[in-house]
């Protein structure tokens, strides 16, 4: 499986920009996650977002919490997601980056569970609760495993935050595109340009923006203004939860994204 890093690497190299799928696992089951990684795979995902579903996602907008409360309700857990990774992943072309909070890993212990995703075939993780200050416990041993962690930068972020988090952040940058939690937004805030731009003075690491990007337009913004990805979230999610056709309904999605984004 290959590395986030390296994915970026590829596409800089054929002067494209990655399109990242979020989808939430174990909704509206775990047999339909198994099915939408390879068809997300399939249509033009270059790097794939997989959320752990969490009883408290302080970062997730009303789309994604329903989606991680449906999951929960039906019996997904930590062990049962990691179980579909090890069937899939080794199918896959794109990476598959895990997105979970914190605690989870606490209980487990920061070693043993980066470890155990590892083995599992995930390559990237992104905590969206853990801020900078204690973000070493987990960058450290996470290089050591083979795990890219991806820290995440706030409109809010003042510039010597946004450096310091850039400097830290594994695998890519992940930009936040608004306020406030994940959800399906009409435009993208014009300040993700003017953050873009002041990245690019500080890092060559790859710049990725999500929350809030849901429609095409959306995504051909982002790269329009120098970013290296897209990440869509509740958008995918929302249409994977349709009771008829959720997958060929997130397979035009990716599609058409890609085609967004695509320098051809």
């Amino acid at each position: 499986m290959i590395s986030v890093s390296a994915r970026f690497e590829e596409l800089r190299a054929k002067g494209q920009a990655a399109l990242i799928p979020f989808i939430t696992a174990g909704d509206p089951n775990l047999e339909t996650t198994a099915k939408a990684l390879r068809v997300l795979d399939r249509n033009g995902a270059d790097m794939i977002e997989l959320g752990v579903p969490y009883s408290d996602p302080l970062a997730d907008g009303p789309v994604i919490q329903a989606a991680a409360t449906r999951a929960l309700q039906k019996g997904t857990t930590l062990e049962k997601v990691l179980d579909v990774v090890r069937t899939v992943a080794p199918e896959l072309r794109s990476p598959i980056i895990l997105f979970t909070y914190y605690n989870p890993i606490l209980n487990i212990g920061v070693e043993k569970f980066l470890q155990t995703i590892y083995e599992a075939g995930v390559r990237g993780l992104v905590v969206p609760d853990l801020p900078l200050e204690e973000s070493h416990v987990l960058l450290e041993p996470a290089q050591k495993a083979g795990i890219e962690v991806i820290l995440l930068i706030a409109p809010t972020s003042p510039p010597d935050r946004c450096a310091a988090i850039a400097e830290k952040s594994q695998g890519f940058i992940y930009v936040v595109s608004a306020t406030g939690v994940t959800g399906v937004r009409t435009e993208v805030a014009k300040g993700v340009k003017t953050m873009i731009e002041q990245l690019r003075v500080i890092t060559d690491k790859p710049i990725a923006v999500g929350f809030g990007i849901s429609q095409p337009e959306h995504a051909k913004q982002v790269i329009d203004w120098n970013a290296d990805g897209a990440i869509v979230g509740s958008a995918m999610v929302k249409k994977l939860a349709e009771p008829d056709g959720g997958l060929h309904a997130i397979a035009e999605l990716c599609k058409t994204l890609k085609q967004s984004i695509s320098r051809d």
